[in-house]
């Protein structure tokens, strides 16, 4: 069994000690292979909120990580450096990449920066980075778990959450989907979710693909009436013929333990 630990939204700047220490120590206790970061990593774009944020990263002792910035991770304040070098601190932190690519025995991640300089809140994703993320999945192997990663939604359960939905989503779902999607990851609205994306009444997906938004993980701009979490994935690659499946397992902070623990789990049936 292969693990994947999906973060977002830590917004450090308004990071809780108490929950970055719990966040730590389940990394360490749980041991997972691989951590996704799906953006939103500081309050401010600071270069010490993003060291702090990196520090927590190394921290947890996970062997391999992909990041994407999130739309907070470009200077709001300092227009300079938002016109001139928009994601100088983050890639000097997390970098060298805006869109990276994680290729293990068992997974495949691809990243979508869906951040815009011009778009202060909103994200999008271009025909190019559409047709891009197609072709690597084309290429992934069979027992690897095909994950794409982006920072706003791809796709929304509530309506009131449709005006912060990636730009050109419909159009990435139903071509990743096509190209061997198994899941979408992002965050953004700071609420965790799991959405059969093959099911819904409109614009099903051609095969079965979900998409899986986290919460945000250390912050104290919690929303929703939901607390502090994130995800683990667990992949078993199956034998061929045999059904293909993961687990989504939500992980939430609960203030009165001081420790991140299981509030729900979803299996996931995959194409």
């Amino acid at each position: 069994m292969s693990i994947v630990l999906h973060m977002s939204d830590t917004h450090f700047g308004t990071e809780k000690p108490a929950v970055v220490a719990a966040l730590r120590a389940l990394a360490r206790e749980r041991h997972p292979d691989v951590l996704v970061f799906s953006g939103d990593v500081t309050q401010r774009a600071r270069a010490a909120q993003f060291a702090a944020a990196r520090r927590l990263c190394d921290d947890m002792g996970i062997t391999r990580m992909l990041a994407l910035p999130g739309n907070h991770d470009i200077p709001l304040f300092d227009l300079l450096a938002r016109a001139t070098r928009p994601y100088g601190n983050y890639l000097q932190a997390f970098g060298p990449r805006l869109d990276p690519l994680l290729d293990t025995d068992d997974f495949l991640v691809i990243g979508v920066n869906t951040t815009r300089v011009a778009r202060h809140k909103n994200g999008e994703v271009s025909p190019e980075q559409v047709e891009r993320v197609a072709h690597e999945l084309q290429g992934a192997r069979p027992r690897q778990l095909r994950i794409v990663v982006t920072h706003q939604p791809a796709a929304v359960t509530r309506p009131e959450d449709e005006h912060d939905r990636l730009v050109g989503a419909e159009a990435a779902l139903q071509a990743w989907s096509r190209a061997g999607a198994d899941l979408v990851l992002g965050g953004h609205i700071h609420l965790p979710y799991v959405l059969d994306l093959a099911a819904r009444p409109t614009s099903p997906t051609p095969r079965p693909m979900w998409c899986v938004q986290a919460g945000t993980a250390v912050s104290s701009r919690v929303r929703h009436g939901t607390c502090n979490s994130v995800n683990l994935i667990h992949w078993l690659p199956m034998p061929p013929g045999q059904p293909r499946k993961c687990q989504i397992e939500r992980c939430d902070y609960s203030p009165a333990e001081g420790w991140f623990a299981t509030a729900e789990i979803t299996t996931l049936a995959l194409a």
